[in-house]
């Protein structure tokens, strides 16, 4: 499995293209909002010879969102989360107003992700891990092969997702996690939804909200 990383929107949200020689491809976070970063990444996926056929999102806040439904539209990709974050969903248009954010609408999804259930695209598999406590319904996606971990909004270098927004809750989002993640190998390298890679090792050893 390849990586290819884009900063987009105005909160600097992480979205990652991954592909493998299949030429088929996943979209996690499709956070490109607005006409030159939808460019930007069907440019790539030409380049690449992709064809994405999953948009997987870690979580329902609007930052993740801006570019599911038009890449929908563009590709007829599947577009999968949790099903505990549809009450974020259905407040997208006010998430939007909150913020500030234009919103072309909401996107429809045709998958509910459970914590366990494997997603495949090409030759690629990735391990659902839900992840509450950012908001109910994130989830973390693993790829075993290369130890790769998505985390989403549930850990980043040095810290872990707020939980001050509608959802969230602290000691749930610990206990995610403790349970889920800290289990992963030290070399286990972590992409979050906002800011540099890290890896579970690092943030096990330096993290002030782990090592306390």
């Amino acid at each position: 499995m390849k990586i290819k990383t884009f900063v987009f929107n105005a909160f600097q949200e992480n979205t990652y293209l991954l592909y493998d020689d299949s030429g088929e491809a996943a979209i996690v976070d499709a956070g490109c909002g607005g006409p030159r970063e939808h460019e930007l990444v069907e440019r790539t996926c030409a380049d690449l010879c992709l064809r994405p056929v999953l948009l997987l999102n870690t979580h329902c806040h609007i930052d993740h969102l801006l570019g599911v439904a038009h890449l929908q539209r563009r590709y007829g990709a599947q577009a999968a989360v949790h099903r505990a974050d549809e009450p974020l969903l259905a407040s997208l248009p006010a998430q939007a107003a909150l913020f500030g954010v234009p919103l072309d609408e909401v996107p429809q999804f045709d998958i509910w992700l459970e914590h366990g259930q494997t997603v495949r695209f090409g030759h690629t598999e990735l391990l659902v891990l839900h992840t509450p406590g950012h908001s109910p319904g994130g989830v973390c996606l693993l790829h075993q092969e290369s130890g790769t971990l998505l985390s989403g909004d549930t850990l980043f270098r040095g810290s872990v997702g707020r939980t001050d927004l509608p959802g969230g809750d602290y000691n749930t989002l610990m206990q995610s996690i403790e349970q889920h993640l800290l289990p992963l190998p030290d070399s286990t390298i972590a992409l979050p939804g906002h800011g540099p890679q890290t890896t579970i090792g690092h943030e096990r050893r330096y993290n002030p909200f782990i090592n306390r």
